[in-house]
């Protein structure tokens, strides 16, 4: 059986606590909405790491990776996506790896990098159509599971 990128990206983005509508957004425009919900996850951390709110910081990290992982990792088809869908993979794993740190060692710096990277990445996607890329065409639900 198959699930939909749009179904598998809506479930995402709601889980990750975004509010606005999802149900009629396309899996590109919802792709465009996760990027802006972290970037604004990233910000809001770097605004409690001046703050000094630790509180904060940890929810707004919490949800700037879980986008990562639920967001925009887990849609990703290794298989038919070829190059392009592995090195987003390890792109944004390497983005998690980078805002853990930036927790751990409150670096505001690991933080703006990580931004200024999505922010490539999200521009980039924001200049294509709304074509399906092959690495988010749909995968069998017991496959999808082996890529995130």
């Amino acid at each position: 059986m198959f699930t939909s990128v749009a179904n598998r990206s809506a479930a995402a983005y709601k889980r990750v606590g975004v509010e606005t509508s999802v149900s009629c957004a396309d899996p590109h425009k919802l792709v465009s909405l996760l990027f802006d919900a972290l970037l604004q996850a990233l910000g809001g951390a770097r605004m409690a790491m001046t703050a000094g709110d630790v509180g904060l910081k940890g929810r707004k990290i919490g949800t700037a990776v879980r986008i990562l992982e639920e967001g925009l990792i887990a849609p990703l088809n290794l298989e038919e996506g070829g190059e392009l869908a592995a090195n987003l993979h390890n792109l944004y794993r390497y983005c998690v790896k980078q805002i853990t740190l930036a927790n751990v060692r409150n670096d505001m710096g690991l933080l703006e990098e990580v931004s200024r990277l999505i922010e490539l990445v999200s521009s980039g996607w924001n200049q294509i159509d709304g074509k399906q890329p092959a690495y988010l065409q749909p995968v069998s639900a017991s496959a999808s599971g082996a890529h995130a």
